[in-house]
């Protein structure tokens, strides 16, 4: 643990603790926490920053974390701490707003074609928050449809994935030629090859109809677009070092 730079430290051990902390808190902890659809009651302007704190499941924050300290650690010593944390949470503000604005655009597609039927929007979000609905609005929707803006509208976004997509990205950037090694298949491939490939691979299933389960593809792909255009943008302008000292 001494060869881990302390910002790291810092964020695994304040992950760790909202994870054990979420667990005692159950829904009420997801209800205040998770980042939700921002039309939705629920939603806080404070769950921008926590959801990147929250995670699923034991494997979900293992992966997260492992990320985090792989991939952050050498941009920490690159960068230090504090350009580190800007560009971090950063990515997961991006990685936020790129959902988001996914998921309004499957929510508008759908009330736009009941707006055309004299359909306010306080009728529709009765809808979405309720569950239940009148059977003839599925002559102007399809049923899946409707069911995805349900989901959609009533999501709650947990994890620090979306920032670790920036991180990816930025290490892929600054290391291109690391050679990292894969479970499956086992074979080493640099650095500059695999995170577009994982990119590539969010972006399709962020949009078709095949799932790998419950998994916030856009929230990878805004994590992951946030991170490239800072560092490019670093990069190119040779970024002032001093003011991060």
């Amino acid at each position: 643990m001494r060869a881990i730079p302390e910002t790291i430290k810092q964020l695994l051990i304040i992950n760790i603790l909202f994870f054990i902390g979420s667990g005692f808190l159950g829904e009420m902890g997801n209800d205040l926490l998770a980042l939700h659809y921002f039309q939705n009651d629920k939603f806080l302007l404070s769950q921008l920053i926590t959801h990147m704190f929250m995670h699923g499941n034991l494997y979900h924050i293992l992966f997260n974390m492992f990320g985090l300290w792989m991939f952050g650690s050498p941009l920490v010593q690159m960068w230090g701490s504090k350009k580190f944390l800007f560009f971090y949470f950063s990515s997961g503000l991006g990685a936020a707003a790129i959902q988001l604005l996914a998921y309004y655009f499957e929510i508008q597609s759908v009330f736009s074609a009941l707006q055309v039927n004299n359909m306010s929007f306080e009728s529709f979000k009765n809808i979405l928050s309720e569950g239940s609905y009148n059977t003839s609005i599925l002559q102007f929707v399809e049923e899946k449809s409707l069911s995805s803006s349900y989901a959609a509208f009533n999501s709650s976004l947990v994890g620090a994935s979306g920032a670790i997509y920036g991180v990816l990205v930025a290490f892929a950037f600054s290391f291109p030629n690391s050679e990292l090694m894969l479970l499956f298949p086992p074979i080493p491939i640099k650095a500059k090859f695999l995170v577009p490939g994982l990119i590539i691979i969010d972006l399709f299933f962020g949009l078709s109809s095949f799932s790998l389960g419950p998994i916030a593809h856009f929230a990878h792909v805004g994590g992951a677009l946030t991170g490239l255009i800072m560092v490019w943008y670093w990069n190119k302008n040779q970024f002032n070092k001093n003011r991060w000292n």
